[in-house]
């Protein structure tokens, strides 16, 4: 795919900037060939020892297997060693995971920043050390207050602005926003996005801990839609949230009601299809894992900063009737 063509491309750019600074002229001898092969291959066995680690807060479902898969394509793409750790939604766990990372070798780290408070001191003590850093997936907007050089994601607020967007083509007037993690910055920023956007009204709904249970959370969203018989719409944060607690709910109550949900699963998709869930937001992260791998590598190996001072968006994209099809067989491939 393209982002493996870029990575290569990246690999072999830097590699052969590297042959260049070994090479005397265009007119070598077969004996400075033949040092410049050696070279490098030693150059080829240099690019071995960077570890490139990636932290996040993901807990390794649906959506964060597939941020995990793009970092370590990523790695064997490049043919360096990545470090991918989860934690699960435990902030503490992951900035000790981060301010671990200084004596575990790491050469750039790649962070998510739902809670960029408690992983605030850990990313500048990276800083601080000398190793490079980005954030991914949340963070786009205190990449810099972390120390990083960029953020590669969405954009939360721009997100929720289009999925604005589109509940007002369908009409909808009254939507209801459940945040399935209070402390998740990123969460309500989507819901703030499209309260931005909407001509109706858009209201948060708590339900810190719903991914943890499911069915739990779906008699939660049952209960809000029949205490307001008005709500006519539905705006999950999350493709699990949206397919195993809106639509079950939804369907219990035999109600009209749009569902739209931002990231994407097997469920989601097979709800999309079928004409039971409107749209996912895509905000393509297998592209956040192995760009953010990229970004480092391509600091570590050859000094880039790339960005601008700006975050690289990955999304957001829309997965709809018209081309769930397509993105289904990627799913099924595990890269989407």
């Amino acid at each position: 795919m393209s982002f493996k063509k870029l990575a290569v491309l990246a690999g072999v750019a830097a590699l052969t900037l590297s042959g260049c600074a070994a090479a005397a002229d265009d007119t070598a001898s077969e004996a400075t060939s033949s040092t410049e092969e050696t070279t490098a291959a030693a150059t080829t066995e240099e690019l071995k020892d960077i570890k490139i680690c990636v932290y996040t807060h993901g807990d390794g479902g649906t959506f964060w297997s597939v941020a995990q898969m793009g970092a370590e394509d990523a790695g064997k793409d490049l043919g360096i060693t990545v470090d991918y750790q989860g934690s699960s939604n435990d902030s503490a766990k992951q900035a000790s995971t981060i301010d671990a990372g200084i004596a575990a070798g790491c050469n750039g780290i790649a962070a998510s920043a739902p809670d960029a408070g408690a992983i605030e001191q850990a990313m500048l003590a990276v800083k601080a050390a000398g190793i490079p850093t980005v954030t991914m997936n949340s963070g786009s907007d205190v990449f810099k207050d972390l120390g990083a050089f960029t953020h590669v994601g969405q954009d939360e607020i721009v997100a929720g602005r289009e999925a604005g967007y589109k509940f007002n083509d369908a009409g909808m007037t009254n939507i209801l926003c459940p945040i399935q993690e209070a402390a998740n910055s990123g969460l309500t920023d989507r819901c703030a996005g499209a309260r931005e956007t909407s001509t109706g009204t858009v209201s948060d709904f708590n339900l810190d801990g719903g991914l943890a249970d499911l069915t739990a959370a779906s008699a939660k969203i049952k209960a809000a839609l029949e205490a307001d018989p008005t709500i006519d719409a539905v705006f999950a944060l999350n493709a699990d949230i949206a397919a195993k607690a809106v639509l079950p709910a939804v369907q219990d109550l035999g109600r009209d009601i749009m569902i739209g949900t931002v990231d994407m699963s097997e469920d989601a998709l097979n709800a999309i299809a079928a004409g039971d869930i409107a749209f996912a937001i895509d905000q393509q992260q297998y592209a956040q894992g192995y760009m953010s791998v990229v970004l480092l590598y391509l600091n570590v190996t050859n000094a880039h900063s790339l960005g601008g001072g700006l975050p690289i968006y990955t999304g957001p994209g829309f997965v709809d009737a018209s081309n769930v099809a397509q993105v289904q067989a990627l799913v099924a491939a595990g890269s989407r």
